[in-house]
């Protein structure tokens, strides 16, 4: 099942590749204001305390993508590089991938501010929203959004996840704990 390619009407998700890291650094470089105030961080943790990581370095374009091609074919979790044409335009990911009696997960995503507001994200949303109904036989999908990110939970909302409350302090991003609004998706065809 892994490497998957999914095929849109106007975009393509692939799982990342090695020879994609140009794309990858120039899109990230380019966006890194842009992508700054959503993207997920790590709380500081006393150097102590049995939770430590060190987190300061982050992993290289290889690491990253030799972990990520790992987790999927683990079952953990699947991430797409998104392409229209011949432009790396963002990234999705469904993660937390769980079975059994919950056989959940839930997506993230970021867009290229050039290739926003052009249906897209949503377009991936629905893309992998497919592929984890049937392909994993999943029956819940969560996307949780800051209330402040407007753009994405218009994606959410026109992908067809509904909104189902809030969470409080839920993510650790920008710097802080973040509350998110959480949309659902359930997969009718599973009883």
């Amino acid at each position: 099942m892994w490497p998957a390619i999914l095929t849109g009407d106007e975009i393509t998700l692939r799982a990342p590749r090695l020879r994609d890291r140009s794309h990858w650094n120039r899109v990230r470089a380019e966006n890194k204001d842009w992508l700054s105030p959503w993207e997920a961080t790590f709380p500081q943790i006393p150097l102590d305390s049995p939770a430590y990581e060190n987190t300061s370095k982050r992993p290289s374009f290889f690491e990253m993508v030799r972990m990520l091609n790992h987790e999927a074919r683990s079952g953990r979790s699947y991430s797409f590089f998104i392409w229209h044409e011949k432009n790396l335009v963002g990234q999705i990911t469904m993660g937390g991938v769980m079975y059994g009696a919950l056989r959940g997960a839930h997506i993230g995503y970021w867009i290229d501010r050039n290739f926003a507001n052009r249906g897209f994200t949503t377009q991936a949303v629905k893309l992998v929203t497919a592929f984890g109904f049937a392909q994993l036989g999943l029956h819940r999908i969560e996307i949780n959004v800051r209330p402040e990110n407007a753009a994405s939970c218009r994606v959410a909302e026109k992908a067809g996840y509904v909104e189902e409350g809030q969470r409080k302090a839920f993510l650790h991003i920008d710097g802080a704990w973040r509350d998110h609004i959480c949309f659902v998706k359930n997969n009718e065809l599973i009883q």
